[in-house]
């Protein structure tokens, strides 16, 4: 059985062409792949919560991504540990083991998808491609006869969003893991499917669910859920703890970012504002997680108002300790609810498969799952609606949409976009199914772009032309 497993999980979607490598086992081998791509090295320079570039303190894709990787290695070993039914001899699944090495591997790729400018670029290419599905739906039914029922309006538009698809960061990861990036003469890294599954947070069709898969990585990564058995809608337990361990470093790491910035003060005035407290509230009742559902404002005030009193409170016993050093302070602060929230996970059943949570007494642990979404939604709205931050996001939100406008026109567009890709998008087009049309090779174009060289093409094209013409792209 122990061998089974080990096949399914690390099974690539192509063969290896060069010579076996028996040094070094199949993850070790993702993990080289992953750090030394390109689009590794290009999260340096992508937006985490302040624009990449604004201080050399601040949070970027990359610092972001890598210690998200630390905290899902030490993670896994601690459940190791304590759960020795998830280690590869004693699983009854593939998808059922935790494998440190593949949980670490699936952190460092989790955020490779995000665009430039972060949260507000992915928002800005969704919409981009909302409004174009609307606009070839009105096309198409244009041209018929008569006023179309809304049962054709419906068929019409679930083809033109068949066709030109939506834009998500974690669909794109997949994108860029499984085609965008190159490797001998296979399109994408051919990473190991435990790694691929490791990183799928959203196991399912983006025509099923705006966060879901495009369609044409999903038609691999459903054959490998077939081929493992895994329960519709569940997810590995290596990609369920991934993105708790993303939530926890977002939870406590964007918030020392926030202090260290002055956008977050740790007082009693500061931390029991009303208003504050509201926009928190507001956040929460925007999100979709199960362990908030049936919860009305009212009742989710006083969550937040007790979790910002445990802050201070954390706050006021480390600061003597680091003798009223705030630098001190906010890092052992940081280091507090990383243990904490580390060493709360568990694993519990989950129905016909089993789940990587928070645990307490042999159960689900929601009000630390809870305590976790303040905290974030807590940095979400101190940092994101800054003032600063939302500028930066409107002329980011300028820059996208008028980069898209350059490159819409296929034949006008040419010129100016790298030969590499128009050379991808013609030996695509010569497939019975493409991947791409033009319109969502451009997305993926401009996706892969970090915010710098954004603002670079977005200058040489309507403003003060930068660099000179002897710079590469």
């Amino acid at each position: 059985m122990e061998h089974i497993l080990k096949s399914l999980r690390e099974h690539r979607q192509y063969p290896e062409q060069t010579k076996q490598d028996v040094t070094r086992a199949a993850y070790e081998r993702d993990y080289s792949r992953l750090i030394h791509s390109p689009t590794f090295r290009r999260l340096q320079g992508k937006s985490q919560v302040f624009g990449a570039g604004t201080g050399d303190y601040y949070r970027t894709r990359l610092t972001h991504s890598l210690e998200v990787a630390q905290i899902a290695r030490e993670a896994s070993r601690s459940l190791l540990r304590s759960y020795p039914e998830v280690l590869p001899e004693s699983a009854e699944s593939a998808g059922l083991i935790i494998d440190p090495e593949v949980v670490e591997c699936a952190a460092i790729a989790h955020d490779f998808g995000h665009p430039p400018f972060g949260h507000k670029g992915e928002e800005v290419l969704q919409d981009i491609l909302d409004k174009l599905v609307d606009r070839k739906t009105e096309q198409e039914l244009a041209k018929q006869p008569g006023i179309p029922d809304p049962a054709e309006a419906l068929r019409v538009k679930r083809l033109m969003r068949e066709k030109y698809e939506h834009f998500e960061g974690n669909a794109h990861n997949f994108r860029l893991m499984m085609f965008l990036e190159k490797r001998e003469d296979v399109n994408g890294l051919n990473l190991s499917d435990a790694v691929l599954l490791g990183v799928n947070k959203y196991p399912f069709s983006g025509l099923e669910k705006p966060k879901g898969m495009y369609r044409h990585e999903w038609e691999y990564i459903s054959q490998i859920r077939q081929a493992w058995e895994i329960p519709d809608k569940k997810r590995t337990l290596e990609a369920q703890l991934m993105d708790l361990c993303d939530d926890i470093a977002y939870s406590a790491h964007d918030l020392e970012d926030g202090i260290k910035a002055g956008k977050i003060e740790v007082h009693e005035h500061f931390l029991r504002d009303g208003h504050l407290n509201r926009l928190i509230v507001e956040k929460i009742t925007t999100l979709e997680d199960d362990f908030w559902s049936g919860w009305q404002p009212e009742s989710i005030g006083p969550k937040v108002a007790q979790v910002l009193d445990d802050f201070q409170r954390v706050w006021n016993e480390k600061l003597p300790l680091c003798q009223h050093d705030y630098s001190r302070t906010r890092r052992e602060v940081k280091a507090y609810w990383v243990s904490l929230f580390v060493g709360s996970l568990g694993v519990i059943p989950d129905g016909d498969w089993k789940k990587v949570t928070f645990v307490k007494e042999g159960a689900e642990d929601e009000d630390m799952l809870r305590t976790v979404s303040v905290l974030k939604s807590f940095a979400w709205v101190t940092m994101i609606r800054d003032l600063r931050v939302q500028r930066l996001q409107k002329r980011s939100e300028w820059i996208i949409r008028r980069l898209w406008g350059a490159f819409l026109d296929p034949e006008s567009s040419k010129a100016i976009i790298p030969s590499d890709w128009l050379q991808r998008y013609e030996e695509d087009q010569k497939r019975s199914q493409p991947i791409w049309t033009w319109e969502h090779m451009v997305i993926d174009y401009i996706a892969g772009m970090t915010d710098a060289f954004a603002e670079k093409i977005y200058n040489e094209l309507f403003g003060l032309k930068v660099g000179s013409i002897y710079d590469l792209d």
